[in-house]
């Protein structure tokens, strides 16, 4: 099997051209737990394929490290935006691409012949609870659930009234506010003073398999620099902690601008890069802009 293992600000993973391969959902399982794998596969964060599309010009199928389908990847597609340009699929700046039956915009920004740089138009916000999906009463010890979204309906009329935003939530016995929202896929956003020390790898599965979490989520623990900066760190749902995650970047921007922490864009740092995310609140659509980034191309042989 021929692949291009590709990055988005660290968060990397291994690339297919679906058009030249084919395997069945249970094999694509299995493919993606054996690449991933660091020191005894190629090591990634997971597996991404690339293939045709009825609704877009081209399909996103993205696979977590531990198997798990994915609904969406932000720095995944805009590494997709990369692989179809650079490699000859398309010669087209403008594109779009499905993923999980959802389809994305993308502009592509080139430099002598490669594309560096994607902006993608990630479409709204999910705030309703269990289309994130949340489970709110489930969330705090004491079963209480927060009222704070019917206070900023005025100021932010697409919030739900049923938006989960400064709900309290109890993990490992302790407890944390949190603002939930979904980008195609669910995110946790938490905000500290400060994020440098956590350890997430025995924090982050207490949050990612919280019982309020139906389909379990990612968690994005943030910091705030500024009214334009922002650092986090995530843990995400099915890979553990990356270096990047675009859809968290989004979430997160998002749950700044709901607290009031930040403008409505905001450069979000992650461990291994800045995204910026724009939140253009009167067509409630969010942009995120990012690079991409080729590291090498390989052949996988099957066992």
């Amino acid at each position: 099997m021929k692949f291009t293992k590709m990055h988005g600000c660290g968060n990397d993973y291994v690339y297919v051209n679906g058009f030249e391969h084919s395997y069945t959902p249970e094999e694509k399982n299995q493919l993606a737990i054996q690449v991933s794998k660091q020191h005894f596969g190629i090591g990634s964060d997971g597996l991404i394929f690339i293939n045709p599309s009825e609704i877009a010009d081209f399909e996103m199928e993205m696979y977590n490290a531990d198997g798990s389908r994915g609904e969406m990847c932000g720095n995944g597609i805009r590494c997709v935006g990369k692989y179809v340009y650079d490699y000859g699929l398309t010669d087209q700046k403008q594109i779009t691409v499905e993923s999980f039956g959802a389809v994305k915009h993308l502009t592509l920004f080139e430099e002598q012949g490669k594309i560096v740089k994607v902006r993608v138009d990630m479409g709204h916000p999910i705030f309703s609870a269990p289309k994130v999906p949340v489970d709110p009463g489930k969330a705090a010890a004491d079963g209480s659930v927060s009222q704070k979204a019917k206070e900023l309906q005025k100021q932010f009329p697409m919030l739900d009234e049923d938006a989960v935003v400064g709900q309290k939530l109890s993990v490992n016995g302790s407890e944390y506010e949190m603002i939930c929202v979904s980008m195609g896929n669910p995110h946790t956003v938490i905000f500290m003073d400060e994020i440098e020390d956590l350890d997430l790898v025995a924090m982050g599965p207490g949050f990612e398999n919280h019982p309020c979490f139906p389909n379990r989520t990612n968690t994005e623990f943030v910091k705030v620099i500024d009214r334009e900066h922002v650092s986090m760190r995530v843990w995400e749902r099915g890979s553990g902690e990356t270096l990047a995650c675009g859809t968290g970047c989004c979430a997160t921007a998002v749950a700044c601008i709901l607290a009031g922490k930040t403008e409505d864009q905001v450069f979000v740092k992650v461990l291994g890069g800045e995204l910026k995310i724009e939140w253009d609140r009167e067509k409630n659509l969010i942009y995120m802009t990012g690079p991409a980034t080729t590291v090498f191309d390989g052949i996988w042989f099957e066992e």
